[in-house]
């Protein structure tokens, strides 16, 4: 028989509330990780500005040490160099404008300006001809101008990272209280909904209680720092819709997070090659000058040997500027190169060398792709030379070169090693870190780097050959440097 009149309004009634609550927490949830996303696009902004801070910074050093040089060798051969490295700050002075965001930030910046114009005046108008004339108690007055100059540049970029980083914690703090926020006021909904529904009966106990208490689960683990809790979504309904918008709160904390960390770990690398580079291409410089002096003098065996020589003082030279890549690989100059050809290369020189040893290396494929050929070069040799070593004696090494239906490209390098241990595979790509006795472990750092500068990125998972596999992906042309 019918329910009575009575029953059927409390249970329409018990229904249309539970509905309203559920709509409620959903809309309130919503609207908090709407909240929470922008203030994570905030935090992607101060971090942004930061990292134009301290590159500006970077920048004055090497116009400074190019400065330098041209007063230690007595002629104007950095005046191009120095030129370059002028556009750069001028660049990143421009961005800073754009970014500031108060008056104090805005004359901080126009300080940075002024005094990065008197510098770059001193430099071609006072300094260059007393360096060209020799005219020593000029060159020394200019000199000591320009550390005056320089000092007041990177006082006030360090002036403008410190108020960055300031708002970043700013920035952090209010999201960490919208988090516990809503979190509380999630399981305020949450809670009355689920003993609103065991009043209703055990049908809606049974289909409310288990996803509130997933989603209370995974609230209680990201409150204590997991930001890898992941909620099952299940049935697409508004737990599951809430668990997905959960899942994916979590994961791109995450990988702010984890970008974060990497950012910072690859400024410190970036300022330290940078005060380095210099110091390390000198003596280069002049190991490439005697080389190719005693060349002209060489013959036969000798020569090739001096040749070899030569070519691996440069590839060092593309290394220390590969380094200051990891911070700052800015915009790469790309051209057509046929993929194919460069893998050949880099195997034929690895042989060359006696790098392969007798580890068998087969190329296979063809495409081509937009990129700066010599860093692509730099990647492949750094992926192969790794897989032969990873291969060992009588191993063996397959590249394979694809290209795809978008235009882009993907070069694939699988080697018979031992492959990655699962507890290494996350830190591959991090700087200094290396599964072998020998190596400074930042090739593949270096390697990521210039992928992520050609708007590409290397993969790495278990090959054909039950080794490890990486897999280069090079991106369409427009979309990458």
């Amino acid at each position: 028989m019918p329910p009575p009149p009575g029953i059927t309004r409390k249970l329409l009634f018990a229904f249309g509330a539970l509905v309203a609550l559920f709509a409620a927490a959903s809309v309130f949830a919503l609207g908090r990780l709407t909240e929470i996303h922008d203030g994570s696009h905030a935090l992607q902004s101060a971090s942004g500005r930061v990292r134009t801070a301290l590159e500006l910074a970077t920048a004055v050093r090497d116009e400074y040490a190019h400065l330098a040089h041209t007063i230690i060798l007595g002629n104007d051969s950095h005046a191009r160099f120095h030129a370059e490295a002028r556009a750069r700050v001028e660049e990143l002075t421009r961005r800073l404008q754009e970014q500031a965001q108060d008056a104090e930030e805005r004359a901080w910046v126009a300080d940075i300006q002024e005094s990065g114009d008197a510098l770059d005046r001193l430099f071609r108008e006072t300094l260059l001809p007393a360096v060209v004339a020799r005219d020593h108690a000029a060159v020394t007055a200019a000199h000591g101008r320009a550390l005056e100059l320089v000092a007041l540049i990177q006082a006030r970029a360090d002036a403008l990272a410190r108020r960055f980083d300031t708002s970043i914690g700013s920035f952090a703090e209010h999201v960490g209280a919208v988090e516990h926020t809503s979190f509380l006021w999630a399981l305020l909904f949450l809670g009355g909904a689920t003993l609103f529904a065991a009043g209703v009966g055990l049908y809606i106990g049974n289909s409310v209680a288990r996803p509130v208490a997933r989603l209370t689960e995974g609230a209680s683990r990201l409150a204590q720092g997991d930001l890898n809790t992941r909620i099952p979504e299940g049935e697409p309904d508004e737990f599951g819709r809430l668990a997905a918008q959960f899942n994916r709160m979590t994961e791109a904390l995450r990988a702010h997070q984890e970008q974060l960390v990497q950012h910072e770990k690859l400024a410190g690398i970036g300022r330290l090659a940078a005060g380095v580079a210099h110091e390390i291409n000198n003596p280069l410089g002049v190991i490439l000058g005697y080389v190719r002096l005693l060349e002209r003098k060489a013959e036969g065996p000798l020569a090739e040997d001096l040749k070899v020589v030569e070519e691996e003082a440069v590839r060092c030279q593309e290394i220390v500027e590969g380094l200051l890549d990891l911070a700052r690989p800015g915009r790469l100059a790309v051209e057509q190169v046929a993929l194919r050809e460069v893998c050949d290369e880099v195997v034929a020189r690895l042989q060359e060398s006696t790098r392969l040893g007798d580890v068998k290396v087969q190329v296979e494929g063809d495409a081509s792709a937009w990129v700066h050929p010599q860093r692509v070069r730099q990647v492949l040799f750094n992926l192969v030379k790794n897989a032969a070593e990873a291969a060992g004696s009588g191993g063996r090494v397959a590249v394979r070169i694809e290209g795809r239906t978008d235009g882009g490209a993907t070069v694939a390098v699988s080697d018979s090693g031992p492959g990655v241990k699962p507890e290494d595979r996350s830190r591959l790509f991090e700087p200094f870190f290396t599964t072998k006795t020998s190596g400074t472990g930042l090739g593949l750092a270096v390697s990521q780097a210039i992928a992520h500068a050609h708007g590409g990125r290397i993969e790495a998972d278990t090959g054909p050959l039950g080794g490890a596999r990486f897999t280069l992906h090079l991106p369409p042309a427009g979309e990458g440097a």
